[in-house]
């Protein structure tokens, strides 16, 4: 896969479309366990928050906001496909869903491994989100 140091995403129905700064390419490819992403199943990556541009159909996202509501949850309104997110874990980045860019294959992506989210690392004492803390399920992947 050729991943661009700008590349372009959309939703299903092309109503929502974005350009993501990815200098490295795909950077920290994970899935979550917590209650919301094993649901959605998607594979996601994390940029920056300037990292992420709506070039086309903002007023058709949807916000979803759960729990603490520090995480925002956006996905189009047209086709429900989830895009993008600000994070709980690192509300400074965005992780979005590495199968709305061009030319992604997630299927192709090897392993992947799975954060423990149920245990998530923001529910922790002296949590810090300028940390690296790893939360990854042992046996997974």
């Amino acid at each position: 896969m050729d991943i661009k140091p700008l590349s372009k995403g959309a939703c299903h129905c092309g109503n929502v479309q974005f350009e993501l700064s990815l200098p490295n390419g795909l950077e920290d490819l994970r899935r979550c366990d917590c209650s919301m992403c094993s649901r959605r199943g998607a594979i996601v990556a994390s940029v920056p928050l300037k990292g992420l541009k709506i070039t086309k159909g903002e007023h058709s996202l949807s916000l979803y906001q759960f729990n603490t509501m520090t995480a925002k949850h956006y996905f189009c309104s047209n086709c429900g496909i989830y895009t993008h997110h600000q994070r709980r874990s690192n509300p400074k980045q965005f992780a979005f869903n590495v199968a709305c860019l061009e030319g992604v294959e997630p299927y192709k992506l090897g392993p992947v491994p799975v954060l423990d989210g149920t245990s998530h690392p923001a529910d922790k004492d002296g949590y810090d989100p300028d940390d690296n803390i790893d939360y990854s399920i042992s046996g997974h992947g």
